[in-house]
């Protein structure tokens, strides 16, 4: 069973407009508690005990929020936030030696989820296993190609839209070994301009490393507009059948 994680809380979310003027992202409230606190909760009940959150915008608010009875909560700021995989390499001494799961603060779904890809990316000795929803185009997120075995042979950030002869796309929800630390480090900027994991991903498929794809189960949101924020409240509660 994994034990750690890192879940990336950096960001504003500009998105959000007006809500996020004071407070980060992860900290808008959905059903009563911050949105960090209901992933940190199911992360909790899937028996990680240990949990660093990478953070930037405001977050005084999120440290003050877990300092109190949230003891497997630890953090590290991301002083510029240049991409997902600047940001992961953070987490480096946190994780030492040991597999670890990551997520975004802004990606909501059931424990067993959490459960199922770190036992994914043990049962298949995997470098890395990749949380996927099936979606009619995955021009939003990342487009990733498997075969029926689901083994990933790719995966493409953010393809226009009608290009992909795939329909999974990546959930953002990652177990790695700490085999991902070398390909970060190796990673160039994307057309983007940032250091993403994505990039550091390819590099594991490019040199035969196993990398395998696990379906979400049940209830998934990725939180990313104001109008995301209802339908969120209905994700949670699916997510706890």
């Amino acid at each position: 069973m994994i034990n750690k994680a890192i879940v990336l809380a950096a960001g504003r979310g500009t998105r959000m407009g007006a809500l996020t003027e004071e407070l980060p992202k992860p900290m808008l409230p959905i059903e009563g508690r911050p949105m960090l606190e209901h992933i940190v909760l199911r992360l909790r009940e899937a028996g990680v005990d240990r949990i660093l959150i990478v953070v930037g915008y405001r977050r005084e608010l999120i440290e003050a929020h877990f300092a109190t009875g949230f003891p497997e909560v630890s953090f590290v700021t991301q002083e510029v936030v240049e991409g997902t995989a600047s940001a992961v390499r953070l987490g480096r001494d946190f994780i030492s030696a040991d597999p670890f799961l990551l997520t975004f603060g802004d990606i909501l779904c059931g424990a067993r989820n959490y459960t199922g890809i770190g036992d994914s990316l043990t049962r298949n000795s995997a470098s890395g296993v990749l949380g996927v929803k099936y979606v009619d185009d995955p021009w939003q997120g990342a487009a990733v190609y498997a075969d029926a075995e689901g083994v990933v042979s790719e995966m493409i950030e953010k393809p226009p839209r009608g290009a992909s002869a795939t329909h999974w796309n990546s959930a953002g929800l990652y177990a790695f070994t700490p085999e991902i630390f070398s390909e970060i480090d190796l990673a160039p900027r994307s057309e983007r301009g940032e250091y993403e994991i994505t990039t550091a991903i390819r590099q594991l498929i490019t040199r035969g490393r196993p990398v395998r794809m696990f379906e979400i189960d049940g209830a998934w949101r990725d939180v990313g507009r104001p109008e995301d924020l209802a339908e969120a409240a209905r994700v949670l509660s699916q997510s706890e059948d």
